[in-house]
């Protein structure tokens, strides 16, 4: 246990959801638009602005909430429920500065302080595989390279992305994987690199950095932030947000997301049967049906259930300055996985018994159902490989390489 005073919990329910309900109509109304313009339009942005949900991982030094992580995700499912793209963003920008606050204090007031353009209203991008490079220079690196699957990247102002880092002569001799931020004024968003079939609203766009100079301090080590042992170093052991490991954190944003996506294919085909008349009567009497919606009702809650749930175990660990035990890094990568696998499938089984209904556009399931399959292809959300990493790990062995608990 720490032997520093930790800082109470974070209060649960401080009037985020009750935000994101007034603006609910909103977002919803605008999803289609999302869709449309390939990224969040201004009007959803704003309606995002207005409920906070990006600045609750944000440290109150700098105009954040310091939310409880818990209420973070239910805030995710929420607004993916209504507005798939919308609730993307939330999620995958919202969780950026959970990881910045534990970066070097430099980074932190480029970012949110006096003198940054929006000040605490900054939001972050990503993504974190490691599709650049850093060569030392006097002061820092030079960097280059190209990252796919930029959620958001045209709201935000900065990004922290995946790199390795290079000898002078530019030759990659370690794998050690680092994230590095940027600001907007040294990427290029390429326009046409985000045709997809499903999320098109969140405007994933691939991003290009080319020749740009990187300070020292805008480089994060990894291994402490992966652990949940950053805090303190960080200036942040009084506050037991900072103790979570980043890995099931980031995860955690994902599946929120996924979950909150197929709650609204399941809410959406309650409203498209609720008055359709099928073959055979109402619609909302078919034995079929009502079966089918009862099982995916179920699957889509208990995935809420138990991430939600998981987040406060782990949670209980951070309140006492304590390490999450990996056990449990694991079992959580583990369940999420599963979540996010149970509610895609959930989702498509209520769509699959819709009838012709669900194929027109103007009812907005097929929308919705594309999102939520397009959601289950985020890495993330790949459970093949953590179920198996799980499963070594519980038997003594080691996990595979390629997956970070």
């Amino acid at each position: 246990m720490s032997t520093l005073t930790m800082q109470p919990g974070a209060p649960r329910h401080t009037g985020i959801l009750e935000r994101i309900a007034e603006v609910a109509d909103i977002l919803r109304k605008d999803a289609p638009a999302c869709d449309e313009l390939g990224r969040v339009t201004p009007v959803s942005e704003d309606a995002l602005r207005s409920t906070g949900v990006v600045k609750m991982l944000q440290p109150k030094d700098f105009g954040g909430l310091e939310s409880h992580p818990t209420e973070f995700l239910e805030a995710c499912v929420e607004i993916a429920a209504i507005n798939s793209s919308a609730g993307w963003v939330a999620g995958v920008v919202g969780v950026h500065p959970h990881e910045v606050a534990l970066a070097d204090r430099r980074l932190q007031e480029e970012i949110w302080g006096d003198q940054a353009p929006l000040g605490p209203e900054t939001w972050i991008a990503s993504p974190y595989a490691p599709g650049g490079v850093l060569v030392p220079t006097e002061g820092g690196y030079i960097f280059n390279g190209r990252w796919g699957y930029s959620s958001g990247n045209e709201l935000c102002q900065w990004v922290t992305i995946g790199a390795f880092k290079a000898d002078a002569d530019g030759e990659l001799r370690d794998r050690t994987s680092y994230h590095v931020a940027v600001p907007a004024s040294d990427y290029t968003v390429l326009q046409d690199s985000w045709d997809v079939v499903g999320l098109k609203g969140t405007g994933s766009k691939d991003l290009v950095i080319k020749d740009a100079f990187v300070p020292e301090h805008r480089v994060i080590e990894l291994a402490a932030v992966t652990e949940g042992s950053a805090a303190p170093a960080a200036g942040r052991g009084d506050a037991p947000l900072y103790y979570l490991p980043r890995n099931f954190t980031f995860g955690g944003a994902v599946t929120a997301a996924t979950v909150g996506i197929a709650k609204g294919v399941v809410e959406t085909f309650v409203e498209i049967t609720r008055d359709r008349e099928a073959r055979h009567g109402k619609a909302s009497k078919d034995p079929f049906q009502l079966s089918a919606l009862g099982q995916a009702a179920a699957e889509v809650d208990s995935a809420i259930v138990q991430i939600l749930h998981d987040m406060d175990r782990a949670y209980e660990y951070c309140l006492r300055g304590e390490i999450v035990p990996m056990w449990l890094r694991a079992e959580i990568r583990r369940n999420q996985a599963a979540a996010s696998r149970r509610a895609a499938s959930a989702a498509d089984s209520v769509f699959r018994i819709s009838g012709g209904a669900g194929v027109y556009v103007a009812g907005g399931l097929e929308r919705r159902w594309r999102d939520s399959q397009a959601a289950i292809h985020h890495v993330h959300n790949l459970g093949e490989p953590v179920w198996q990493s799980w499963g070594l790990l519980h038997f003594g062995h080691e996990p595979l390489p390629t997956v970070k608990f």
